[in-house]
């Protein structure tokens, strides 16, 4: 789900993989064991790592928007990703129907900038040298790419 907003990159290709293997689905809470029907145990290791602190305060902000929109949590997540200049194409994988349609719920409608702005704040991670450096001293010769 993030968007790819969740795991910036340097470069130009900072998208949010984050979302993906369904940690941004709103299974994977704060105080909560990991839920038992989910592919994440199984395909966990294919993904980016990605601490879990960081899922938590990327689903908590979620969690805030979704309680103002009356969107599911996958659909916060989802809208987030198709707002990103970076992300030309999503890939869901619902294992239903249900999940199916939730996910299509993510279309037709658009998070505000200050939705949108509250979800970058909440998954920005600080970069690696030599790009922390570089955003913090040298910003009018090197601006962010999102």
């Amino acid at each position: 789900m993030g968007a790819d907003a969740a795991r910036p990159r340097p470069g130009p290709r900072r998208g949010g993989l984050v979302a993906a293997w369904g940690r941004l689905t709103g299974k994977i809470r704060r105080g909560q064991p990991k839920p038992e029907v989910s592919r994440l145990p199984k395909t966990a290791e294919f993904g980016p790592p990605v601490p879990d602190e960081h899922v938590y305060r990327v689903v908590d902000a979620i969690d805030e928007i979704a309680k103002e929109t009356g969107k599911s949590v996958s659909q916060i997540a989802l809208n987030w990703l198709l707002q990103r200049p970076t992300v030309s194409t999503l890939i869901i994988g619902a294992r239903n129907e249900t999940q199916l349609r939730e996910n299509l719920g993510a279309v037709g409608w658009s998070l505000t900038k200050d939705q949108v702005a509250k979800l970058d704040a909440a998954s920005q991670v600080t970069l690696p040298y030599p790009y922390w450096h570089q955003r913090t001293t040298f910003i009018d010769r090197n601006p962010p790419a999102v």
